[in-house]
């Protein structure tokens, strides 16, 4: 399904100025959403900066960055909130900032996920561009930016913290930075539930990489040792694909794009072991000590959800919900443009799978697609639960890239004043995003 052996030479070009125009897009976007959100919420009455900062999640991050962790809200129907459900690590960086600069733990929150939101776009670039070039990266970078629920990257939530680090420990696995993306695997899994994705990709990756050494090993009978004629092979490749990426583009659709050949395996065994061995550590201490503290042990943490009302059901109740909307008929054209929706986001993914994705990517799509779909937790966070899930913006992100320069501006400028209407529109609401 996907070339696991394949060396692919990494840019060559400075890192940040390869990614500029991307990143400027994504500011120039996010700037858009900004502004209009001001607009709209002054003429409701409505302070733009308080949705940003002081409502819904953002509160129950400030409040485990202030007083700490033990804040529980008992509800009417016996239902007890408690902000352990909250990972940790936004609002440890909320407390640093506001020790180290005159930031209240909302300004300091707002901050963070500014900042991270650039790295997640950078990230994201970085990925795309190792896959399929520049050109589909700074298209992908754009997409996510463009999203109807693009707002909450500019948020005091954790969306983008973890899209950054996730995606940047993609980066790492597709480039052979085993250790690099152990730790930002273990800082991923301390920031949202869905750090497992982020794990799972990794340990899928280095399995991958470890059964196929060994079979190679086998085959070669040692030619794999430095100086041997398999290393050579490889050296051969990894020119071959350089010089691939220098070369200019001869097809008919400017700069088209190219089938990704990725390898997980170019380091050694014990990077790639202690990469998958710290990947788990953050997520695995933050549930083990939470169940210390609740005294209901390894499963505490899966007891805070629920009073919470979340869970993993297969995505039953989320089908009730879609079928329920079908009672009346106003309701009945919500249900359908939900199944829609579900139905676009695996038709995505299924098309990543056609189009050979590397298979990090893959593994990584598939548990937050599942986590996010199959989870009995309040439906109209759905959409934002799917931030994270960027390479389903991949087979988009090429047909975009297929575009020419001036067609794929005005697409992409369009849909951007469409999102920033919707995200103005979204927060103004009285549900939490």
């Amino acid at each position: 399904m996907t070339d696991l052996e394949t060396p692919m030479a990494v840019p060559r070009a400075p890192a940040l100025r390869r990614a500029a125009p991307a990143l400027l897009g994504y500011a120039a976007v996010r700037a858009l959403g900004l502004v209009v959100l001001a607009g709209w919420s002054a003429a409701r009455g409505k302070s733009a900066y308080t949705l940003l900062t002081a409502r819904w999640d953002s509160l129950w991050y400030t409040r485990v960055a202030g007083p700490g962790y033990g804040y529980e809200v008992r509800l009417p129907n016996g239902d007890v909130h408690s902000n352990l459900a909250f990972f940790p690590l936004l609002p440890w960086l909320e407390r640093l900032l506001h020790a180290v600069a005159p930031l209240s733990y909302a300004d300091a929150g707002f901050t963070v996920s500014l900042l991270a939101s650039l790295a997640a776009a950078w990230g994201i670039f970085a990925v795309t561009d190792v896959v399929y070039g520049p050109r589909v990266g700074v298209c992908a970078v754009l997409l996510w930016a463009v999203l109807p629920v693009g707002i909450v990257q500019s948020m005091a939530y954790s969306e983008s913290l973890f899209t950054a680090l996730a995606a940047w420990s993609l980066y790492a696995v597709l480039t052979g930075r085993w250790v690099t993306a152990g730790v930002l695997a273990a800082l991923a899994g301390l920031t949202r539930p869905v750090g497992l994705a982020v794990v799972v990709a990794v340990w899928t990756a280095g399995v991958v990489s470890f059964v196929r050494d060994r079979s190679s090993g086998a085959r070669d009978g040692g030619a794999d040792q430095p100086g041997g004629a398999h290393t050579d092979e490889r050296a051969s490749e990894v020119s071959s694909a350089a010089r691939a990426r220098r070369a200019p583009q001869t097809t008919g659709a400017p700069h088209a794009t190219r089938a990704p050949h990725i390898t997980t395996a170019d380091a050694p065994p014990w990077r790639r072991a202690l990469g998958m061995l710290l990947a788990p550590v953050g997520a695995a201490a933050y549930v083990l000590w939470v169940g210390h503290r609740t005294g209901r042990g390894p499963l505490g943490y899966l007891d805070v959800q629920a009073g919470w009302r979340n869970g993993f059901d297969g995505g039953y109740a989320f089908a009730r919900f879609v079928a329920d909307k079908f009672t009346s008929f106003p309701s009945a054209l919500a249900g359908a443009g939900l199944i829609l929706g579900v139905g676009l986001l695996l038709w995505l993914y299924v098309t990543g799978v056609r189009q050979r994705q590397p298979l990090p990517l893959l593994v990584y799509t598939g548990v937050v697609l599942a986590l996010a779909l199959c989870a009995s937790s309040y439906f109209g966070s759905k959409p934002r639960l799917l931030l994270p899930a960027f390479p389903l913006l991949l087979p988009l992100a090429r047909a975009l890239a297929r575009l020419r320069t001036g067609r794929s501006a005005l697409v992409t400028a369009g849909v951007a004043v469409a999102s920033a209407v919707y995200g103005a529109f979204w927060l103004n609401g009285s549900g939490p995003p």
